[in-house]
């Protein structure tokens, strides 16, 4: 979970500017050992090192892909979870008409409270815990009340009416849990620290590849150490939710919670 990681509560940015400051230190480094070590360097070593030097970028590009594509099926994963809950609470929404009287009209203004409390939690950044736990207590003690409304008339002759009605109230807690554990879920940060390292060890074989070599990294050298920061910004936000750039949809449950404030004034 992310308060248990220590890079989850570092700002992106500040780990982006820390891994570029990283590897433009590794490429430095590693131009200046080149520069110490050419007069003993053979043709062979040379070849040897750029052998070494495109290995270390492929795997590099693999990592990379790799990581991209675990945080985007994370971001996903999250978009999904939203749509889902919105289709739960609204099924259960339109079966609370199965109930009748004062108990139909105490479900709705507590299932209306309960969605307005998740659309205000969607809004509360995800390493906020403490508030995002409170705003999910109140929920569940809204739903809570739901709950105990559906069960009394389940109690009473209610037929598949109060099967279907349960039925949609046990999606909803379904969907409250995944929903909850998808923000929970991240690129394991072990990946992320291979990945750095990699980065720098990469920056500074380019840098010692340049000095056995006799000459300064070239531009597209910068460049491309410029566009793996660029990458892993991308990919550290696309993996923290409602904390960067790119943040999951929440219109579903805001569309959701429009539609019920004309029933419930009613």
């Amino acid at each position: 979970m992310g308060q248990n990681e220590i890079m989850y509560d570092i700002p992106t940015p500040l780990i982006s500017l820390a891994l570029l400051v990283l590897m433009l230190s590794g490429t430095w480094i590693g131009y200046r050992t080149g520069i110490v070590r050419q007069q003993r360097e053979t043709e062979q070593t040379k070849t040897q090192t750029t052998a070494v030097q495109g290995s270390m970028l492929g795997l590099l590009a693999l990592l990379l892909g790799f990581t991209f594509s675990l945080a985007l099926s994370r971001h996903d994963a999250r978009s999904s979870s939203v749509v889902a809950e919105a289709n739960a609470i609204g099924t259960a929404w339109l079966r609370l008409d199965f109930l009748d009287g004062p108990a139909k009209t105490q479900a709705k203004v507590n299932l209306l409270k309960y969605t307005r409390l998740r659309v205000e939690a969607g809004e509360v950044p995800a390493d906020q815990y403490r508030q995002r736990d409170a705003y999910t207590a109140s929920a569940e003690e809204a739903f809570a009340t739901v709950w105990s409304i559906a069960a009394e008339n389940a109690r009473s002759p209610g037929g598949a009416a109060s099967v279907s009605l349960t039925n949609a109230l046990n999606d909803m807690i379904d969907a409250l849990a995944s929903r909850n554990a998808t923000l929970d879920r991240h690129v394991p940060e072990v990946v992320l620290i291979m990945l750095f390292v990699t980065f720098i060890l990469s920056g500074g074989m380019l840098g010692f590849s340049s000095g056995v070599n006799g000459s300064k990294p070239a531009t597209p050298v910068y460049l491309m150490l410029t566009l793996i920061v660029l990458l892993v910004f991308l990919i550290v936000d696309l993996d923290r939710p409602r904390r960067g750039i790119i943040e999951v949809d929440r219109t579903p449950m805001m569309d959701l919670l429009a539609s019920f404030k004309a029933p419930s004034g009613g």
